[in-house]
C-alpha cells in the first residue's frame, strides 16, 4: 500500500527491444549480407595460408576416414566413387555443423551490439549460416575437382544439387535461430548440440552408406533417411556421383515418404522463426 503523501507513478508495460524483423525484410537481407561478409574477411585476416586452414579441417577429416573406411575396413568396396561420395558427405556436414555450432552462441557473443544497437536481430543467425554458405560453396568447388579428377562423368543431374542445398539451408537456417534463441536462456544448450552432432554425423550415412546398411537392417536405412541431412546427401550422390547410389524416394520405400524429411525440415524452420521471434524483443534483458 503506498503511504500517504507519495503519488504512485504507473510505469505501465516494461519496453521492448526490437524484434527478429525490426526494419523490414530489405534491412535484414542487407544487414545479413554485410555481416557475413565481414566475418568472413575477418576470419582469415592476419592468416599467411588463409582460406587453405578452412579447407584442411574437411580434407583431413576425409583423409584419415578414406585410410580407415577403404583401405583398412572397405566399408564402400561395391560402391562406385565411395571416395568421392565420402568427401561430399564430409564437406555437407561440415556447413551443417559449423553453421550451427557458430550460432548456439552468437547472440550472446554480440551482446554489446544487441544492448546498443537497434536492428533486427534475425540477422545475427542469418550471418552465421550465410558466412558458412561462403564456405560451403569454395569447399565444394575441391569436390568438384576431385569427382572430376576421379573420372565421375560429368552430367546433367548435377543441376539437382541446387535445390538439395537450398533445402539443407532451409534446415540448417531454423535450427541456427532456435539453438541462438534457446541459449540466451539455457546455457546446457551448447554441451547438448555438440552430443547431438556427434551423433548426426554418424546418423547420417556419410560413412557407411545406405547400400551397405541395407543388407542387413532395411528399416533403420530407410529409418535414418528421415533426417534432412541423410535425405539430402543420399539423393546428392545419386544425382552427382553416380546412378549406383539409390536415390531417396526409393530408399525410403517410395516418394511420398520424402515428405517426412521435407516436413522435418519446413517444421524446424517454422519453428525457429516463431521462437526467435517470440524471444527476439526480451534478448538484452536476458543477456
Amino acid at each position: 500500500m503506498a503511504s500517504a503523501g507519495v503519488e504512485v507513478i504507473d510505469l505501465g508495460e516494461p519496453i521492448r527491444g526490437p524484434g527478429a524483423l525490426s526494419g523490414g525484410w530489405r534491412r535484414t537481407l542487407q544487414l545479413t549480407i554485410a555481416i557475413a561478409k565481414n566475418d568472413f574477411k575477418l576470419r582469415f585476416f592476419g592468416s599467411v595460408l588463409g582460406y587453405v586452414w578452412q579447407l584442411m579441417r574437411p580434407l583431413l577429416l576425409f583423409g584419415v576416414l578414406y585410410i580407415v573406411f577403404t583401405q583398412i575396413v572397405p566399408l564402400g568396396k561395391d560402391l562406385e566413387y565411395f571416395p568421392v561420395a565420402l568427401l561430399l558427405g564430409i564437406v555437407l556436414f561440415t556447413f551443417f555443423a559449423e553453421a550451427t555450432s557458430a550460432a548456439v552462441s552468437c547472440v550472446v557473443v554480440r551482446e554489446n551490439l544487441v544492448r546498443k544497437i537497434h536492428f533486427p536481430r534475425i540477422v545475427i543467425p542469418l550471418a552465421i549460416v550465410l558466412t558458412a554458405c561462403f564456405n560451403l560453396l569454395l569447399n565444394l568447388v575441391v569436390v568438384v575437382v576431385f569427382a572430376l579428377g576421379s573420372n565421375v562423368p560429368l552430367r546433367w543431374t548435377w543441376l539437382g544439387l541446387l535445390p538439395l542445398l537450398l533445402g539443407l539451408v532451409v534446415f540448417t537456417v531454423g535450427l541456427s535461430m532456435l539453438l541462438s534463441a534457446l541459449y540466451v536462456r539455457y546455457r546446457d544448450v551448447q554441451p547438448i548440440w555438440d552430443v547431438s552432432l556427434q551423433i548426426t554425423f554418424y546418423a547420417s550415412l556419410i560413412l557407411v552408406p545406405y547400400e551397405t546398411i541395407r543388407e542387413k537392417h532395411e528399416v533403420l536405412a530407410s529409418g535414418l533417411l528421415a533426417n534432412p541431412l541423410a535425405a539430402v546427401l543420399q539423393e546428392a550422390r545419386h544425382l552427382v556421383i553416380d546412378p549406383g547410389y539409390v536415390n531417396a524416394a526409393d530408399a525410403m520405400g517410395g516418394a511420398l515418404r520424402l515428405l517426412v524429411p521435407f516436413a522435418i525440415a519446413i517444421g524446424t524452420f517454422l519453428l525457429g522463426l516463431w521462437t526467435f521471434n517470440r524471444e527476439a524483443p526480451r534478448i538484452a534483458e536476458e543477456l
